[in-house]
C-alpha cells in the first residue's frame, strides 16, 4: 500500500494508523465463522466489525435507566458499559475506506461507504450525544473576508468663473430665451425666463467627478 510518508522517508502518523486498522479488519475476516473473502464484504459486514470492536472501548455510555444519562459529568461511577466513542468509529471508517481503495478495490464497491454504515454511525452519534450529555456539533468554516477596496480618488474639474463669461452679449441669451419658446406676448424676453436661463448656465458649469 502506497503510503505518503514524511520527510526522512517513514510514513506519518495517518499512514501508520491507516495500516494497522487495515490489517485489524483483514485479521477480522480471516477469523470469522465462516471465513470472510474481502471481495465478498458488504456493509453488513462492516457493522459486525464496529460491533465487535465495542468490547474494546473506553467512553461510558449511559443508558436510558441510569441515573447520568444525559449528564456530561457524571458525579460517581456506574454499571453502564463501555462502548467505542462515535469521533473513533467515524475516523476509522474513513481510514478503512481510503486503505479500501488503495489496495485495489472499486469506489463504488466500497463496503465502508454503504449507506447502512453512513446510517449506523449517526445514530450511534446522536444516541451517544443524548447517553452523555454531548452536543456533536460541526464546526463551521469561517467565510475569508474579501480585502476592503481602495476608495476611488475623485479629482474635481476646474470650475468656470461664471464672473468671466460675456453676458453682455444679449443675442446668445435672447436666442437661448427663443429656442424655448419662453417669450412673451410682446416678443421681449421676460425677466423670469432670463433668470431661469442664467440658472442653467451656472448649473451647467457645476464640477463633474473625474474618475481616474
Amino acid at each position: 500500500m502506497a503510503a505518503a510518508g514524511s520527510g526522512d522517508g517513514r510514513p506519518s502518523r495517518y499512514e501508520s494508523q491507516k495500516r494497522r486498522d487495515w490489517n485489524t479488519f483483514l485479521q477480522y475476516l480471516k477469523d470469522h465463522r465462516p471465513p470472510l473473502v474481502l471481495s465478498r464484504c458488504s456493509g453488513a459486514h462492516v457493522l459486525e466489525f464496529l460491533r465487535h470492536l465495542d468490547q474494546f472501548g473506553k467512553t461510558k455510555v449511559h443508558a436510558t435507566g441510569c441515573p447520568f444519562f444525559g449528564l456530561p459529568s457524571p458525579p460517581a461511577p456506574c454499571p453502564c458499559p463501555l462502548r467505542q466513542a462515535w469521533g473513533s468509529l467515524d475516523a476509522l471508517v474513513g481510514r478503512l475506506r481510503a486503505a479500501f481503495e488503495e489496495n485495489g478495490g472499486h469506489p463504488e464497491a466500497n463496503p465502508f461507504g454503504a449507506r447502512a454504515v453512513r446510517l449506523y454511525l449517526r445514530e450511534v452519534r446522536d444516541s451517544q450525544a443524548k447517553a452523555r450529555g454531548i452536543a456533536y456539533e460541526k464546526r463551521k468554516k469561517k467565510r475569508k473576508r474579501s480585502p476592503l477596496q481602495p476608495p476611488v480618488a475623485v479629482a474635481e474639474a476646474p470650475r468656470c468663473d461664471l464672473n468671466s463669461l460675456d453676458y453682455d452679449n444679449m443675442d446668445v441669451i435672447q436666442y437661448l430665451v427663443t429656442g424655448t419658446n419662453m417669450e412673451t406676448m410682446s416678443g421681449e424676453a421676460d425677466t423670469g425666463v432670463v433668470m431661469a436661463v442664467m440658472g442653467a448656465l451656472d448649473a451647467a458649469f457645476m464640477p463633474l467627478p473625474v474618475f481616474h
